[in-house]
C-alpha cells in the first residue's frame, strides 16, 4: 500500500510538472486560439485626452472604483501630476436609471463649465457616427439628454458646442440642428434632408475616399453654421443581399458611384444659427463633376473657405466665399499631371490674413505659407524629404511642429521647424527612440503625449516637455503585454533593401522562424498591400498582424513584406506618382522585381515555395502577382480583392488610374482579371457577401473568369461580412484558421537541406 502510494505521489509529480512544462512552453507559443478567441495580446491606450487651458492641464477617463464599467474623468495638472475628479460617473447616471452613462466620447464646453458626452453609439459605413448625446452642466449638476424627449435612440451625429457653449449644434437624419442648453430649444436649421439630399453629413464614397463625416463648422463668433449638402439624386444603387436573417431574402440597398458614373452634386451653404434662409456658395462648374472635400472659416466669421477639386483630382483651387452673399473669390491654385490629395494641414493664421498648404510641386511634400491673396508664398520646410503631417502651429513662438522621417521611410520622428522658413529643420525625438513615434502636442507646445513603439515592441505611452523631450512621466507602459511579448519564441524584424530593375530602391521587411538555420532553404510567405492607401515596411508595433506572421514564423514560415512604388512612404513625389494611370502594372513589376532579387541576394529562400496573400488592395496585388508572375508565386490567399478596377468607386480609383475613356487601355491593364488564364498555382479567394466598400460582386465575375478558363482554385464566403469581413461571433478566428489551413496545405512549411550547401 505505502508503495503503490509512493507511486502515486511521484505519478502525481511527474504530471504536474509535465503540465507545468506545457503551460510554459504555451507561454512561448502563439496560437490562433490566443490571438482571434482569447485576445491575449491587446495592447492597453490612453485616453481619450483633451487639453484644457492652453495644456496647463488634461482631462482623461479613469476606471470608476464605485460602478463596474464606468469611468471618471480626471483632470490633471500638466507639469505637476496633481489631479482631481471633474465629473465622477456618479454624475453621469441618468434619472430613473441605477447606472452611468457609458462614455465613448467627450468635448467640454470653452468654459469647461458643460460636458458634452457621447454613448450608445452606432455604425454608420466604416465607423460608429450616430449615437446619443448628453450635456452635463458642472454647475447644477444636471444631465441633459439632447434631440429633444422623442429622439430616437442613436440618431444624433457629430453634436459640438457653439463657441460660446450656450449650444449644441448637430445632425439628426440628414438634417441640421441648434439645441439651446438653458431652454433645450431646438431649431431646425434645414428641413429637406431626406434618403437623397445629405446635409451635415456625407455619402458613402465621400466618407470613405475624402475621410468626410462631420459636415458642418461653427462660426467663430458662433452667429453663423457652414455646411455641405450633397444631392444624391440619381447615384447609382448597388444591390447586397441578405441571406441568411430571415426565410426570405433581403436586398440592401447603397448609393455607390462607381467609375465613370455620376456622383452626388455638393454645394456649401452658409445659415444663421438662429435659423432662416441659407446663402448657397455660387462656385462654378458641375458640381457632379467637382470636389469640395475640405472646408473651414478664414479664421474669421466672413468667410469660408474650401477646398475644390475637378473630377480628375489632379486640379486643386482654394475658393473664399463671402457668408453674406455667396460669392467666390479663387485665393489659390495647383495642378499636377498624376493626382493632388486633399489637404489637412491647410491652417488659417493671423485672422485669415495668411494659411499653410502642403505640395508637391517641388517634388516633396514641403509645407508653404502663403498670403490670403495667393502671393507672398515661402516654403518653410527646407530640404530635400516629406512632411508626413503638421502637428502644431506655434504663432507665439513662431514655430510649426510636424512628422518626417528623411533617412528610414518606415519610420516617424517629430522635427519642428521657424514659421519665417530661415534656419534648419530641428529634430525634437531622441536618436535612441528608434521606430515610430506619434504626438498630441498641447496647443502652447510645452507639453506633448508621446507613444513610442518599433517592429515587435508595444507601445510606450509618455507625457514629455518640449522641445527637450523630456519625459515627465510615464501613463503607459504596457509591461503585462511586453512580458508576454518576450516569453514568445522569435527573431527581431529585420529590415533589408533591394532594388527594382530599373533601379529604385525597394525597402523590406522579415520575420524568420525562431529556429532559423540560414544555411537550409525555406519556405516565403509575403504580405502584400502596393497601393497609394497605405505602407506595409513599417517600424511600428504591429498588433495582432504581426503576432498572425510570427505565428505563422513559428510554423517555418519566412514572412516578408515589400513596399512597392506607388505606396505612400515618404520618399518624394516621383516614388509615390509615377504609378498614374497604371496601378497594378509598375506595383507588380516592382513585386516580381523584389522577388527575384531576394532570391539571388538570400541562399535560404525556397524559390519552389513562396507565397503571397493580402486584403483589400493586397487582395488585388495577390492576383495580378499569381496571375502575371505564375511562375514565381505557388500559392496566393487574395481576400476581399477589386479584380476589376471599373467596379470600384471613382473617386479613388479615378484619382489613381485616370479618367475614362482617357485611361481605359491602364485600367484594362492593371485589372487582375485581365490575366487570370494565367493562373497556374494554388488561389483561395476570400470575400464577405455584405461588403459595401469592394463588392462581392467582382469576386464573381473573377470566378466567372477562372471558371471559364478552367483554372481551379478555392473559395470562401461569409455571408453578410463587410470589407474587414469580423462581423459575426468566431468570424475573425474562422477567417485566419481557413488562410492558416490553406497554406499548410499548399506551402509546404519548415526547413529543408539546401542542396548546393550540402554539395
Amino acid at each position: 500500500m505505502k508503495i503503490r502510494m509512493k507511486k502515486l505521489v511521484l505519478s502525481l509529480l511527474s504530471l504536474i510538472l509535465l503540465v507545468s512544462g506545457l503551460h510554459a512552453q504555451d507561454a512561448s507559443q502563439l496560437s490562433l486560439e490566443r490571438l482571434f478567441t482569447n485576445y491575449e495580446f491587446s495592447a492597453r491606450r490612453f485616453g481619450p485626452l483633451k487639453w484644457l487651458d492652453n495644456g496647463t492641464y488634461y482631462t482623461t477617463f479613469e476606471a470608476s472604483a464605485e460602478y463596474r464599467g464606468a469611468v471618471d474623468v480626471i483632470r490633471y495638472e500638466t507639469a505637476t501630476g496633481k489631479s482631481d475628479v471633474m465629473v465622477s460617473a456618479a454624475s453621469l447616471i441618468p434619472q430613473g436609471e441605477s447606472s452611468p452613462l457609458r462614455v465613448e466620447d467627450y468635448e467640454w464646453s470653452s468654459d469647461k463649465s458643460s460636458l458634452l458626452i457621447y454613448t450608445n453609439s452606432a455604425r454608420v459605413w466604416r465607423q460608429n457616427t450616430r449615437g446619443d448625446y448628453w450635456v452635463y452642466q458642472l454647475a447644477s449638476k444636471k444631465l441633459t439628454k439632447l434631440g429633444g424627449d422623442n429622439a430616437k435612440p442613436s440618431t444624433l451625429m457629430f453634436a459640438k458646442f457653439s463657441p460660446d457653449g450656450t449650444r449644441v449644434g448637430y445632425v439628426r437624419e440628414n438634417n441640421i440642428y441648434v439645441e439651446d442648453l438653458s431652454s433645450n430649444k431646438i431649431t431646425a436649421i434645414t428641413t429637406d434632408g431626406n434618403n437623397e439630399i445629405i446635409n451635415g453629413t456625407f455619402d458613402w464614397v465621400y466618407e470613405e475616399e475624402f475621410g468626410c463625416q462631420d459636415g458642418f463648422r461653427w462660426s467663430p463668433d458662433g452667429k453663423s453654421i457652414a455646411y455641405w449638402q450633397l444631392d444624391a439624386n440619381g447615384i447609382g444603387v448597388f444591390y447586397m443581399i441578405n441571406n441568411t436573417d430571415s426565410i426570405y431574402s433581403k436586398i440592401i440597398p447603397i448609393q455607390y458611384p462607381k467609375v465613370g458614373e455620376k456622383n452626388s452634386a455638393v454645394r456649401i451653404g452658409v445659415a444663421s444659427a438662429a435659423g432662416g434662409k441659407t446663402t448657397w456658395m455660387k462656385v462654378e462648374g458641375d458640381p457632379r463633376n467637382n470636389y469640395i472635400p475640405r472646408i473651414q472659416w478664414a479664421d474669421n466669421s466672413e468667410q469660408v473657405v474650401m477646398q475644390y477639386a475637378n473630377r480628375a483630382q489632379n486640379q486643386y483651387q482654394i475658393l473664399s466665399g463671402e457668408a453674406a452673399t455667396g460669392s467666390i473669390k479663387k485665393l489659390y491654385e495647383e495642378s499636377d499631371p498624376a493626382w493632388i490629395n486633399p489637404v489637412d494641414d491647410w491652417i488659417y493664421m493671423n485672422k485669415g490674413k495668411e494659411f499653410t498648404w502642403v505640395s508637391e510641386k517641388n517634388g516633396w511634400k514641403s509645407v508653404y505659407k502663403i498670403n490670403r491673396d495667393g502671393s507672398g508664398e515661402t516654403i518653410i520646410s527646407s530640404g530635400t524629404f516629406d512632411v508626413i503631417n503638421i502637428q502644431l502651429i506655434d504663432l507665439e513662438g513662431g514655430y510649426f511642429y510636424y512628422i518626417a522621417s528623411p533617412d528610414e521611410p518606415g519610420q516617424r520622428y517629430l522635427y519642428r521647424g521657424k514659421l519665417n522658413g530661415k534656419g534648419k529643420q530641428e529634430r525634437l525625438t531622441p536618436v535612441s527612440l528608434a521606430g515610430t513615434n506619434s504626438y498630441d502636442i498641447s496647443p502652447n507646445g510645452k507639453f506633448a503625449i508621446h507613444t513610442f513603439s518599433k517592429a515587435g515592441v508595444p507601445p510606450v505611452i509618455s507625457l514629455v516637455s518640449l522641445p527637450d523631450h523630456k519625459v515627465v512621466r510615464v501613463l503607459q507602459d504596457n509591461k503585462p503585454l511586453k512580458d508576454k511579448i518576450n516569453a514568445l519564441s522569435s527573431n527581431p524584424v529585420q529590415f533589408f533593401d533591394v532594388k527594382a530593375s530599373d533601379g529604385w530602391t525597394l525597402n523590406g521587411m522579415m520575420i524568420t522562424p525562431p529556429d532559423f538555420d540560414p544555411s537550409k532553404k525555406y519556405p516565403v510567405f509575403f504580405y502584400v498591400y502596393g497601393e497609394p492607401a497605405g505602407q506595409t515596411v513599417q517600424d511600428s508595433w504591429g498588433s495582432y498582424r504581426y503576432l498572425y506572421h510570427l505565428f505563422l514564423a513559428q510554423q517555418g514560415y519566412v514572412v516578408m513584406s515589400i513596399d512597392n512604388r506607388g505606396t505612400p512612404a515618404p520618399k518624394g513625389r516621383e516614388w509615390r506618382k509615377s504609378v498614374h494611370g497604371q496601378i497594378g502594372v509598375l506595383a507588380s513589376r516592382d513585386q516580381a522585381d523584389a522577388l527575384q532579387e531576394i532570391i539571388k541576394k538570400y541562399s535560404f529562400v525556397d524559390a519552389d515555395r513562396i507565397g503571397i496573400w493580402g486584403w483589400s488592395g493586397g487582395g488585388s496585388m495577390t492576383l495580378n502577382m499569381m496571375f502575371r508572375y505564375p511562375d514565381l508565386y505557388k500559392t496566393g490567399i487574395s481576400v476581399a480583392p477589386v479584380p476589376d478596377q471599373t467596379l470600384y468607386d471613382n473617386i479613388y480609383q479615378e484619382r489613381y488610374s485616370g479618367t475614362l475613356p482617357e485611361f481605359a487601355e491602364g485600367y484594362k491593364k492593371g485589372s487582375p482579371i485581365t490575366y487570370a488564364k494565367n493562373l497556374k498555382g494554388n488561389l483561395m479567394l476570400i470575400h464577405g457577401t455584405g461588403d459595401d466598400n469592394v463588392h462581392y460582386q467582382g469576386s464573381e465575375r473573377l470566378i466567372n473568369e477562372l471558371v471559364k478558363n478552367n483554372k481551379m482554385f478555392s473559395l470562401m464566403s461569409y455571408p453578410n461580412r463587410s470589407h474587414g469581413i469580423y462581423e459575426g461571433e468566431g468570424t475573425t478566428r474562422h477567417i485566419y484558421e481557413t488562410m492558416f489551413r490553406y497554406l499548410q496545405t499548399n506551402l509546404e512549411s519548415g526547413p529543408k537541406e539546401n542542396k548546393i550547401n550540402k554539395k
